[in-house]
């Protein structure tokens, strides 16, 4: 989840989407509005969205390359994108691989666009959406290779510093990282042995303190993290279940 970032972005075909179920968007958008879906490109994917869902970014990018680093050495099996929004970074992390992916959010039209961008970039056979709370995707019995997940992360007191982002894709509670907590709680029930999670946050403060403290109780340790101008990345894994990094030598920051 990231905000600050500005990016090119156009209308795409003249087609509006129709109507979606689910709460209002952004001031003016409301459900029976019409409204142009937009394109953004992140990394080599085509992805539209609209002002009712959080806008991609192309730095997040980063996150799915790493993802897909990552996913050369890790044990078989799917993979699951939590707070997924229109989808794009789960779906450039297995883009030329033959994993499976599923997609969950909480917003039906963010779901939606998850679906559409799936098809758009010719991935569909590969990907499943589902719209749901990060509880309850916890709830399947499938076991996942790897967690990607980018939830809000900005404190409650500070969205109004980001008048065009939709309120519930950006807001963490209290500290910004009441969803990130969630994120490490249901990665750790759903992740295969050896397999890891890749998550994004807003700070280091975030990291070193609440998801440290999940991490701990629910037995995943952060073995490296990716500092970038408007995000940080984490890896965490289960202590002893593999490298770091995905086959390089892990640990410490880098700074991006």
């Amino acid at each position: 989840m990231a905000m600050t970032e500005p990016t090119t972005t156009g209308l795409a075909a003249p087609a509006t989407l129709g109507p979606v179920e689910g709460p209002e968007g952004p001031e003016g958008l409301g459900e029976d509005a019409p409204v142009r879906p937009r394109t953004a490109f992140v990394g080599r994917l085509e992805i539209q969205w609209d002002p009712r869902i959080l806008e991609p970014r192309p730095w997040v990018a980063e996150q799915s390359r790493w993802a897909a680093l990552l996913l050369t050495d890790l044990p078989p099996g799917p993979v699951l994108e939590l707070c997924s929004g229109a989808g794009h970074i789960g779906l450039l992390a297995v883009a030329g691989t033959r994993r499976e992916l599923v997609c969950v959010d909480v917003d039906p039209v963010a779901s939606r666009y998850a679906a559409d961008n799936a098809r758009r970039n010719g991935l569909a056979d590969q990907v499943s959406v589902r719209t749901e709370t990060i509880a309850d995707a916890a709830e399947h019995p499938t076991a996942y290779s790897l967690v990607l997940a980018d939830p809000p992360w900005v404190s409650s007191h500070e969205v109004t510093r980001f008048p065009e982002d939709p309120v519930r894709a950006i807001d963490g509670g209290a500290d910004g990282s009441a969803l990130a907590i969630d994120c490490v709680r249901t990665a750790s029930r759903v992740l295969a042995p050896g397999g890891a999670l890749v998550l994004q946050v807003g700070d280091e403060a975030q990291l070193d303190g609440p998801v440290a403290a999940a991490g701990a109780e629910h037995g995943l340790v952060e073995v490296e993290r990716r500092v970038y101008e408007r995000g940080v990345l984490a890896l965490l894994r289960r202590p002893g279940d593999g490298p770091g990094d995905g086959g390089d030598a892990g640990g410490g920051a880098v700074s991006g």
